[in-house]
């Protein structure tokens, strides 16, 4: 399941099962062909590209149809030596900010929203981005449950990263089970319940279930 995650190739076994994610389009490391024309294949006018295995906003750029030559000499060195993917730029990242999940053995616990600070569109903390609590609908919470529940295996923990679309539903931007930031300090009773999953996944690992 770590190797699954680690990854965002994984989005496309989500999208198989239904989970919207962002419009995307990975390339192979050694593909040829220039940012350029893999831009051409897209109807999207503004877009990201970043390494599909990628953390903190490594290596993620946000650039216009017409720049991809900026780009072009970094694109070349990263996709020589691995995986890359495009994805339609969602404007509501810049407005609405990105709502985190915190989901223990499978059930909701919390969640967060991001925002980028102004003039950015990286929500990580490391860029200036604020985090504030976030009280989620229940129609939210099971999109949550639902795509967390699409994993190889229901995890002791996870983090599911959304984005808004257009028409105000939610999209999967990240599916985090590898040392996610959970943000427990939003709500301290998370604690006790992340202790219960990791206890009741500690007996059904001895029990061979």
């Amino acid at each position: 399941m770590i190797r699954w995650n680690a990854e965002k190739h994984y989005l496309k076994d989500l999208q198989q099962k239904g989970i919207p994610i962002p419009p995307t389009y990975f390339i192979l490391r050694g593909s040829s062909g220039s940012l350029a024309e893999h831009v051409q294949k897209m109807p999207w006018d503004e877009l990201i590209l970043k390494p599909v295995v990628s953390g903190t906003a490594r290596h993620t750029y946000r650039f216009e149809r017409g720049q991809s030559e900026t780009l072009e000499a970094v694109f070349k060195e990263l996709v020589a030596e691995e995986d890359m993917m495009l994805q339609a730029f969602q404007r509501s990242i810049l407005t609405e900010g990105e709502v985190t999940f915190v989901v223990f053995g499978g059930k909701f616990s919390h969640a967060v929203r991001k925002v980028a600070k102004p003039g950015d569109f990286r929500v990580q903390d490391d860029f200036g981005g604020t985090v504030q609590a976030f009280e989620p609908t229940g129609e939210q919470i099971a999109f949550a449950e639902l795509a967390v529940g699409c994993c190889p295996q229901v995890p002791v923990y996870a983090r599911v990263d959304a984005m808004w679309h257009e028409d105000g539903s939610l999209m999967v931007s990240e599916l985090e089970i590898i040392e996610p930031e959970l943000w427990m300090r939003f709500h301290p009773p998370s604690a006790e319940v992340f202790a219960d999953a990791i206890g009741q996944g500690m007996n059904r690992l001895e029990s061979g279930k």
